[in-house]
């Protein structure tokens, strides 16, 4: 009999006005200890310095004694960091391939995704299942065995992570286990010693258990996705759940003047060629402008880290074009040795948007070559399970939310698996106006894209 395996995978990112400090330093979720088998523990690292402690009572701030502190969290940051170099090799194939997979087809309508989120998600199948079902995995991840592809997820984790009080970027994970099946402990601790993961333990299908589920999710997403997550529930017979999250929040290192935002008009890209009033941003500085052989280009840093950066097609190319071209997907995993790429004064036009989209990620999958893992026949659990036979991915389902104002952009998005050019730019000034269909990508602190999406209706 096919048994369901259920793997539930989510991603939030939240960048807004505020950098307020999360206290946690593991996975210390609300969730019963009756359900917790273990609970992940994260790596300390050092706090950002108050700024207040610094400021005598006559006003006056003492930045010598800050710059002492400011420098000694600085190193600790860059230590951090500087210990996974080079682990981003060999990921452009999959980046570039699942971007143009599920952004291309929108038909005029929104979509976003989150790469670095399906990525984890199938580093953590792979880590679960074994034979062709793995090789699969590992063949999209760029991978040639599970050992590598432990040790570049580990570090795409602790690489993207900072609690420090400046920037908040903290992956979680965390599996959900059928109290009626026994699992291999093997297969849990690397779960937890290479994805942090923390385990729970319950009746599948019961109130108790889902609700868990849910409380879990929206703690670690800001109640960012809550309505999405009342839908989230296992059935008695999922056999095992994994999620995971992404939680970034931060602010625009330069934010836009609300007195500066004006109505305008976005420019839609249907046969009628009709148009939508929306609200504009404005703003005007020197930034590094980009262009390709069928974009221009732009992008705006955060606080503490990470940027969106903006791809505008040119005149009478469509967004699709720019996703089947081979010089923009390489420039948006390349950009910081972008060759066309020059220092102007840029007039940005960006309009705010709140953009919403969900994505059936089977067939997608099953495009670029993860198969077995669908097929009850040729499925391989054995790695996380005994009793294995029968198990299979029936469902994998992604949603991804976007807002971004004059502040800064909040985004979330959760993966659910269920298993049963442009011309050389002027000398000194540009205007980028965003007032058509346009690409953007949103990169962590040190340059994954967390966020990809396609705005072609910003009202």
């Amino acid at each position: 009999m096919n048994r369901i395996l259920a793997i539930l995978l989510a991603l939030v990112m939240t960048f807004s006005a505020g950098c307020a400090k999360v206290e946690k330093k593991d996975d210390k979720s609300a969730v019963s200890a009756s359900f917790c088998v273990a609970r992940a523990e994260y790596p300390e690292m050092a706090a950002y310095p108050d700024e207040s402690k610094y400021f005598e009572k006559d006003g006056y701030f003492d930045d010598e004694a800050f710059s002492k502190v400011y420098n000694e969290w600085r190193e600790d940051k860059n230590a951090q960091r500087d210990q996974y170099a080079g682990y981003q090799e060999g990921l452009d194939g999959f980046l570039t391939a699942s971007i143009k997979e599920f952004l291309s087809g929108a038909d005029g309508e929104n979509r976003a995704y989150s790469p670095l989120n399906v990525y984890m998600a199938l580093a953590m199948l792979a880590e679960i299942t074994d034979g062709s079902s793995r090789g699969q995995i590992l063949a999209l991840l760029g991978k040639e065995d599970i050992d590598s592809l432990r040790a570049q997820a580990r570090a795409i984790w602790n690489a993207n992570y900072s609690d420090d009080g400046a920037l908040t970027s903290v992956l979680a994970s965390s599996l959900w286990l059928n109290e009626s099946v026994s699992f291999r402990q093997a297969a849990l601790d690397s779960l937890a010693e290479n994805y942090y993961a923390s385990s729970y333990r319950g009746r599948m299908g019961s109130e108790e258990f889902n609700k868990a589920l849910q409380s879990w999710l929206n703690e670690q997403t800001g109640g960012l996705l809550e309505e999405q997550s009342k839908n989230v529930e296992m059935s008695p017979e999922t056999v095992l759940a994994l999620a995971t999250t992404v939680y970034f929040r931060g602010k625009w290192s330069s934010e836009f003047s609300e007195s500066s935002t004006k109505e305008g008009l976005f420019h839609l890209a249907n046969a009628d060629g009709g148009s939508v009033s929306c609200e504009f941003m404005h703003k005007s500085g020197s930034r590094t402008y980009y262009w390709g052989d069928k974009f221009s280009s732009v992008s705006l840093g955060f606080e503490g880290g990470g940027s969106m950066c903006f791809l505008l097609p040119d005149e009478g190319v469509s967004v699709d074009e720019l996703l089947a071209d081979g010089q923009t997907m390489s420039f948006l995993l390349e950009r910081n040795d972008w060759e066309n790429a020059k220092q102007l004064i840029v007039n940005m036009s960006v309009p705010k948007f709140d953009i919403a989209s969900e994505l059936d990620l089977n067939s997608g999958l099953m495009e670029m070559g993860v198969t077995d893992v669908f097929d009850p026949e040729l499925s391989d659990f054995s790695p996380m399970t005994t009793d294995a036979d029968g198990i299979f991915l029936d469902k994998a389902q992604h949603a991804a939310r976007v807002t971004i104002d004059e502040e800064g952009c909040t985004a979330a998005a959760y993966t659910v698996m269920m298993a049963a050019g442009t011309a050389m730019p002027p000398d000194e000034e540009v205007d980028f106006i965003l007032d058509r269909p346009f690409l953007f990508v949103l990169s962590s602190l040190d340059g994954l894209p967390l966020f990809a999406g396609v705005v072609n209706d910003p009202s």
